[in-house]
């Protein structure tokens, strides 16, 4: 069942423009990963908040990308670009309602 999965990423504001190019280079990969249908970003300008709505074959996909992105070391690469933790949010959809 696919799944919708929201990745809050709290930038701090004087390195947004930096950590955007780090994360258009990186979603390359994530938008070629098996299983990823669609990423899109959103950015709060004023609060440096970056928002990816990734849609995703099955919530399985996604953990394995997860994984593989921990493993390859993104997620330590761009903790200095954020001044607070991400937030991931999973969502199934209902397309029926």
């Amino acid at each position: 069942m696919s799944v919708m999965v929201t990745l809050e990423l709290p930038a701090k504001p004087e390195c947004l423009s930096e950590f955007l190019d780090v994360m258009r280079e990186a979603l390359i990969d994530t938008r070629a990963y098996e299983g990823c249908h669609k990423v899109e970003t959103f950015v709060e300008e004023s609060t440096g908040s970056v928002l990816l709505v990734e849609l995703w074959e099955t919530a399985g996909h996604q953990q394995t990308y997860m994984e593989w992105r921990m493993e390859t070391g993104l997620m330590d690469a761009i903790g200095g670009f954020l001044s607070g933790a991400p937030v991931a949010r999973t969502f199934s959809i209902k397309s029926d309602i």
